[in-house]
C-alpha cells in the first residue's frame, strides 16, 4: 500500500517554553488555603504569631562586699600597675582644695579619709572633695587613737559617723573605714565589715605628717612605690606645704613609671 503521507501532514512538535507552570483547579484552591493560612499565622493579631522575646536586663552592678581584713593594696588588679593615694585628717579649707587642684591638674584621683568633726566644721570643702569625683573614707568622728580599748557602742558610732554625714552631700561615696594611727582590733574589724565598710590601711608610708622635707617625702615614695600599692599621704592635722609640694614632683614621675591612679 502506498503511503500517502506528505510533507504537509508532519508537524513538528515544539518543545513547551519553560514558564510558570498551568495550576488546575485543585491546585489552585490548595496555593489559596495555604496562602491564607500564612497571612493569619502572621498577621500583628495572630493568637499564633511568634513573638520575640524582650532582650534581657542588663546585668546588676557588682558590688564588693567589704571583708573584716585590713586593705592594703588595690582589690581585684594584681600585678596591674596602679597606685591608690589617700590622704588622712581632713578636710582642711586650706591645704585640700590645694591638693584637689594637683590631682585635677595630673588626671590623678585619690581617697580622702576624713574626719566627722572636721567635716562638720567644713562642710564646703567636704563638697568639694565629693564634686571633684574623690571617694571618701571614713577616719572616725575624733580620730581617738584609742578607739580599739573603747566599749564597742562607742566604736560603732565613731566608724559610721563620717557615712552618715555624708548621705547629705552630692556625689559622696563612703566605702572604708580608716583606724585613727592604724591602731586596729578584732571588734574594729568586724564591725566595720558588717557595716560594709571596707577596713583600709597602707603600704606606702612616707610619714608626710612629720614633715620631714619635700625631698624625703618624693624619696620614700620612689622607694616603696609598687604595682597596687596603696599610698599614705596627708591633707589636714596641720601646715601640708610640704605634701603639696611634693605631690606636684611625684604625680608626673608615677605616670612617667606608667602608673595609672585608681581607688583601692
Amino acid at each position: 500500500m502506498q503511503d500517502v503521507t506528505t510533507h504537509a501532514q508532519i508537524r513538528p512538535v515544539t518543545p513547551a517554553a519553560p514558564g510558570r507552570p498551568r495550576l488546575n483547579a485543585a491546585s489552585a484552591v490548595l496555593t489559596a488555603l495555604v496562602f491564607g493560612l500564612v497571612t493569619f499565622l502572621t498577621a500583628p493579631d495572630s493568637p499564633f504569631r511568634a513573638v520575640t522575646a524582650p532582650p534581657p536586663p542588663p546585668p546588676a552592678p557588682v558590688v564588693v562586699q567589704a571583708v573584716p581584713k585590713v586593705l592594703t593594696e588595690v582589690r581585684g588588679q594584681p600585678g596591674a600597675r596602679t597606685v591608690a593615694l589617700t590622704f588622712d585628717d581632713g578636710p582642711d579649707p586650706n591645704w585640700t582644695p590645694r591638693i584637689l587642684d594637683v590631682l585635677r591638674s595630673h588626671g590623678a584621683v585619690a581617697t580622702f579619709c576624713q574626719i566627722g568633726n572636721v567635716m562638720a566644721a567644713h562642710p564646703e570643702t567636704v563638697a568639694m572633695v565629693a564634686a571633684a569625683g574623690m571617694r571618701m573614707c571614713s577616719h572616725s568622728r575624733t580620730h581617738d587613737e584609742s578607739l580599739s580599748t573603747r566599749a564597742e557602742s562607742t566604736v560603732v558610732a565613731e566608724i559610721v559617723d563620717v557615712r552618715d554625714r555624708a548621705e547629705h552631700v552630692p556625689g559622696a561615696d563612703v566605702e572604708y573605714f580608716r583606724a585613727p594611727g592604724g591602731y586596729w582590733s578584732p571588734t574594729m574589724l568586724t564591725d566595720a565589715a558588717t557595716r560594709n565598710l571596707q577596713p583600709l590601711g597602707w603600704s606606702v608610708d612616707p610619714r608626710d605628717w612629720k614633715r620631714p622635707g619635700v625631698d624625703a617625702i618624693v624619696a620614700a615614695v620612689q622607694k616603696q612605690v609598687h604595682p597596687g600599692a596603696i599610698v599614705l599621704l596627708h591633707d589636714g592635722g596641720g601646715n601640708r606645704s610640704q605634701t603639696v609640694a611634693a605631690l606636684e614632683r611625684l604625680l608626673p614621675w608615677l605616670s612617667a613609671q606608667g602608673y595609672t591612679f585608681t581607688f583601692p
